[in-house]
């Protein structure tokens, strides 16, 4: 069995017993050990896998962390486990902090048994970093994932490769997070460096704020201007090879007929953002618009069964409905249409599902 048919039976797992695993003793029984287990070594060799690995601080003595993976008799990584259910964002690295500095072990791994955050000493030796270079989350794990998973596998294991992609990895994490930030809330330097570029005026205060309003517009038009493009070629390859016009997935006859529904020029909008995000993986014609009175549905196949998402625009909020794989609504706030772009994952990943596909992400 490959490492990708393991995590999807963990994964199952949680949908399962997430609920009711409320002890780190019950997580790790249920959840981290099957994880090591799929990353193929033995949990029950000592040799290999030893739970309660002791690792002594400083005048600390009888320190322990939950597991550390053992080659040649030393430690190579290091498991420190919470609960499932909690945020690993509050300061649960400290203890991994403390047993990484005094063990020969490079990597330390903090979980909840359903998010796996990796940690290295990237920045300073035998000092753990910060942040993680590499995070996984069991529910949502795609191929890129588990090729990088892979690398921590016992058959695959090797130090170096992991430490050569480990730095690019955490860098490149760093710099798309940022990139999401200056999306949704351009920076004053973001924002004076573009101004500049274009504007030979006194920056004052007014100038400032009119210029951030056109950076964030700019940088979403950007973006829906490079997809129309991957959309248009999507749509005129479907043209040429099945003699359909691009409209001709736009069910009109439920948009136009029923009395008390009128589609608008944004939902229209929202629905070839939407047609533009999922034709990276899927053919265009596949996706087809319903119109209702409460929302416009957006569906895959011609068929309500295959929902990908909702768009509630008739109210003053906005909300764009996703589905998880169990068909759950997820309502989001959006302020318009651009915003359904930073849901693009969640839109692949919903009708590479209905495919009994993994969906890639792309930058």
């Amino acid at each position: 069995m490959d490492l990708i048919d393991r995590l999807k039976e963990i994964s199952i797992r949680i949908d399962s017993k997430k609920d009711s695993l409320t002890t780190e003793e019950a997580t790790k029984n249920a959840l981290v050990m099957p994880f090591i287990n799929a990353l193929g070594y033995n949990v029950f060799n000592p040799t290999e896998v030893i739970p309660e690995f002791t690792a002594d601080v400083g005048t600390k003595k009888g320190e322990k962390v939950d597991y550390a993976i053992m080659r040649d008799g030393k430690p190579i990584m290091l498991f420190e486990c919470k609960r499932a259910g909690s945020n690993l964002d509050d300061d649960h690295t400290s203890q991994l902090y403390r047993y990484f500095s005094v063990t020969p072990a490079r990597f330390g791994v903090l979980t909840n048994g359903v998010e796996y955050r990796f940690f290295s000493d990237l920045e300073a030796p035998n000092k753990m970093d910060s942040r993680p270079f590499f995070i996984v989350n069991l529910e949502h794990v795609d191929d890129l994932q588990v090729a990088e998973l892979k690398r921590f596998a016992k058959q695959t294991f090797d130090l170096e490769k992991i430490l050569s992609t480990a730095s690019e990895l955490k860098y490149t994490r760093g710099i798309k997070r940022l990139f999401g930030e200056e999306w949704l809330n351009p920076s004053e330097v973001i924002v004076r460096h573009f101004a500049k570029k274009v504007f030979s005026g006194h920056l004052t205060k007014s100038v400032k704020a009119q210029f951030t309003t056109i950076v964030k517009s700019a940088f979403h038009d950007f973006v829906n201007d490079r997809l129309n493009e991957r959309l248009q070629s999507a749509l005129s390859q479907a043209d040429s090879s099945e003699d359909e016009s691009p409209t001709a997935t736009v069910d009109t006859t439920e948009m136009s007929t029923k009395p008390g529904i009128v589609t608008t020029e944004e939902e229209v909008e929202g629905y070839y953002i939407v047609k533009a995000i999922v034709g990276q993986c899927i053919p265009v014609n596949r996706v087809y618009i319903r119109d209702t009175i409460s929302y416009c549905g957006i569906i895959l196949d011609d068929t309500n069964r295959k929902p990908i998402c909702r768009l509630y625009f008739n109210g003053k909020q906005k909300y764009l409905c996703l589905f998880d794989q169990d068909k759950k609504r997820h309502k989001y706030p959006i302020k318009d249409v651009n915003d359904i772009y930073a849901y693009a994952d969640d839109l692949r990943r919903t009708v590479l599902h209905y495919d009994g596909k993994q969906v890639e992400k792309t930058t």
